[in-house]
């Protein structure tokens, strides 16, 4: 159904920015179950292999599916997909209720990856066609505030179910549920679909920005790096201090990722600044914060270094997210959204490798955190380059 020039306002900002809450529902609402889940497994070869994959596989698999699930929106349209894929999302997603089998379930996983990557790419998407220039702005720094807060809200809600059973985390899902009719109520099918569709031939020579978005993508890689090592290795620095209550290690990085949404909003303020500015704040943020993660002994200095650097991280990825989609052409949107959103996970799933590679080379997690200080601060540096050149040619501009 087309658009019939209705106008976007805040109900399909909200329907479109809640369903970013299912990016972090597959690890965080399962992460307090884990030693449960390795237990009831333990008689399984390589257990300790395998079993993790239950959470990680879904964020692989949105790496892996994001680019075609936005080719598919830019040849068939984004509700129609959008709607099937949350609707096998909530199915697949509580199916290990009542799965047995461990294949079974690691099979569910998949298809909850592969759908979530659709949700991801489509929403953000649609976003994209519905609102303009600072409003586009405003919904697409909000899906990482909603995001972080729902990480902190779904870690408490999987500890507190996971007190009944290992399985009792995964009705969370169901959920989606309730997003999808938010989706069926308050969305509509952009009216550019059914031109697209009913005249492909006329839209197949729009040029896709593979240079511009390339870049774009490999510094979401690093970016993405930087935000996840916070949440999964975070723990290991607090054991390392001699913080060893799992309550107060969930509390404590609970709070820190607070700051995320607090630097989403300063970006709502600050987006007028240009790109290279942004980036230069962020990554110098960002370094500063894992500086002190790295030297810091005292707790409370640990937690502020921490919030400065997840402080960075809020401010950055709606920085590139909105760069990414910035003066493109509706029929390349959602191949170009799809590539952002891959190049985001695959740096989720490279933080460990990461974090762990830095940790062996130079001795310890906090070694791997001044490594990261020290990456940060050469993005700074290229930044403040770019910044630089930027002024630069403006300036020449004025002169002319």
């Amino acid at each position: 159904m087309a658009s019939e020039n209705r106008t976007a306002g805040l109900a399909q900002g909200l329907a479109l920015l809640l369903p970013s809450t299912m990016s972090v529902m597959g690890v965080v609402v399962l992460a307090p179950v884990l030693p449960q889940m390795l237990d009831h497994f333990k008689d399984m070869p390589q257990a300790d292999y395998w079993v993790p994959m239950i959470l990680t596989t879904p964020a692989l698999c949105v790496a892996l599916f994001s680019a075609p699930a936005g080719w598919l929106a830019d040849r068939f349209g984004r509700r129609g997909p959008l709607m099937l894929s949350m609707l096998l999302y909530a199915i697949c997603g509580v199916a290990p209720l009542v799965l047995d089998n461990f294949w079974a379930i690691l099979a569910s996983r998949v298809v909850v990856g592969v759908t979530e990557a659709a949700v991801m790419t489509l929403t953000t998407t649609l976003i994209g066609d519905y609102f303009k220039g600072h409003q586009r702005e405003k919904w697409l720094a909000a899906q990482t505030a909603v995001a972080s807060v729902a990480a902190v809200a779904l870690f408490v809600i999987g500890g507190a179910l996971g007190s009944i059973s290992w399985r009792a985390p995964f009705i969370v899902y169901a959920s989606s549920l309730l997003l999808l009719a938010g989706i069926r109520f308050f969305t509509w099918e952009p009216e550019e679909t059914e031109d697209v569709i009913l005249h492909p031939e006329a839209h197949r020579n729009v040029p896709f920005p593979w240079a511009r978005l390339g870049g774009i993508c490999a510094i979401t890689i690093f970016a993405a790096v930087l935000f996840y090592t916070v949440q999964v290795d975070l723990s290991l620095a607090l054991t390392g201090r001699g913080i060893t209550d799992p309550a107060a290690i969930g509390g404590m990085t609970a709070a820190a990722s607070l700051a995320v949404p607090v630097g989403t909003m300063v970006f709502q303020r600050l987006s007028g600044l240009p790109v290279a500015v942004l980036l230069l704040m962020a990554f110098a943020l960002c370094g500063a914060g894992f500086t002190g993660m790295g030297l810091v002994t005292g707790h409370g200095w640990l937690l502020g270094s921490v919030a400065l650097a997840q402080f960075g991280c809020g401010l950055i990825l709606p920085t590139l997210l909105t760069w990414a989609l910035r003066g493109l052409a509706f029929e390349i949107r959602g191949r170009a959204t799809g590539l952002w959103q891959a190049s985001f996970f695959v740096g989720q799933f490279l933080s460990s490798f990461v974090v762990t590679t830095l940790t062996h080379r130079f001795g310890d997690v906090f070694s791997a955190f001044l490594g990261l200080a020290i990456a940060s601060g050469v993005a700074a540096v290229l930044a403040l380059a770019g910044a630089t050149l930027a002024a630069g040619r403006t300036r020449k501009v004025l002169t002319v």
